[in-house]
């Protein structure tokens, strides 16, 4: 860029370069999706379709950026994990939220008529913000995650009695939202249960668990180094990586103990936590 008079508004721009050595979390929410679910009838509590869109959306996502590890979603949002060692656009925030947001808006207006064949989407458009957290620690990392899969379960289990309040009870939204006030977990299984013959647990595990997307790469040991030539390679693996979309618990230590490799470092699983 050529030296002008003009140059020094450059003095203005903020560094937002996120620390070293950090997990990095990038996650994006839908818009005024309340709205937008309004708009286009999408069914309550849940519509299977609108899911199965954040889902394709999010898979292309962690298809065009290699520096992705994993990726969970419920509802209208989705938690991109870059690692550790990532050196995208020199880690600054803005560039990583920016990237991943508008890419998953590109790829969900782009996916919707797959999923919504008889329903063309119209302005306003669908759009999401981003925002990056840097975590210090797997332990943590892993904490944020369960945290997101808690809330679905939560939110879940709420929005299921709720529907079935207003929709098989005949109930107002208000006199739903009344009757649920101040109940616990246990209380929303049994108006289901009672009132309803709806047991939760067999609600659909996307509903109840969410969504994981990630590479397998069982059995690949991490290639270690930083060189190009190094860094090339692991490019290309992950580029022809089989990305799967799984609906488990990530709570539990079960589903990181089978797959070591997602959270490892340049020297392997067993790095300190």
């Amino acid at each position: 860029m050529a030296n002008s008079e003009y140059e020094y508004v450059r003095h203005f721009e903020q560094p937002d370069t996120l620390p070293p050595s950090n997990w990095i979390i990038v996650r994006i929410d839908g818009r005024g999706f309340s709205k937008l679910s309004a708009k286009y009838a999408f069914a309550k509590p849940n519509d299977k379709r609108a899911l199965d869109l954040m889902n394709a959306a999010a898979v292309e996502t962690v298809r065009a950026l290699f520096d992705v590890v994993l990726a969970y979603g419920q509802s209208d949002e989705y938690s991109f994990v870059f690692h550790e060692a990532c050196t995208l656009f020199d880690r600054r925030a803005a560039k990583l939220a920016t990237t991943v947001a508008t890419l998953f808006t590109a790829e969900y207006c782009m996916l919707w008529p797959t999923f919504f064949p008889d329903t063309p989407l119209t302005r306003p458009w669908p759009t999401f913000d981003g925002r990056c957290v840097a975590y210090p620690k797997r332990r943590i990392l892993r904490d944020y995650l369960s945290w997101r899969q808690a809330d679905c379960h939560v939110n879940n289990l709420y929005n299921t009695t709720f529907w079935a309040l207003v929709l098989k009870g005949e109930m107002g939204n208000r006199e739903a939202e009344e009757a649920l006030k101040g109940t616990l977990a246990r209380d929303k299984n049994e108006i289901l249960w009672s009132r309803f013959g709806v047991n939760y647990n067999d609600e659909e595990v996307v509903f109840r668990k969410g969504t994981v997307v990630y590479r397998k790469l069982e059995g690949v040991g991490p290639l270690g180094g930083s060189s190009r030539t190094q860094v090339e390679k692991e490019r290309k693996r992950k580029m022809k990586a089989e990305i799967a979309v799984e609906h488990v618990d990530i709570i539990g230590d079960g589903f990181w103990e089978e797959r070591p490799y997602i959270l490892a470092g340049k020297r392997g699983a067993s790095e300190e936590e």
